[in-house]
């Protein structure tokens, strides 16, 4: 249920990819202001924090699919 919510409220992992790329292109170009350079980092630091979010549930899903198949291993 939880993964439910994160994704009504967060974008999934590709779209902040994307967003963060994007971000990342437009900081790399320059001729920012400061407070739209500082807004763009926030911004890319909370993409960031999404896509590791995406992808820790990713890995606990792996590894509990994994689990599952090595008992199974281990009772045949």
């Amino acid at each position: 249920m939880s993964s439910e919510t994160t994704r009504d409220t967060s974008p999934g992992y590709e779209a902040a990819r994307d967003e963060l790329v994007e971000v990342v292109r437009k900081l790399e170009a320059g001729g920012l202001s400061l407070e739209d350079s500082l807004a763009l980092w926030e911004r890319g630091e909370a993409l960031a924090k999404t896509c590791e979010q995406h992808l820790a549930g990713a890995r606990e899903r792996i590894d509990a699919a994994l689990a599952v198949v090595e008992e199974d291993v281990s009772e045949a």
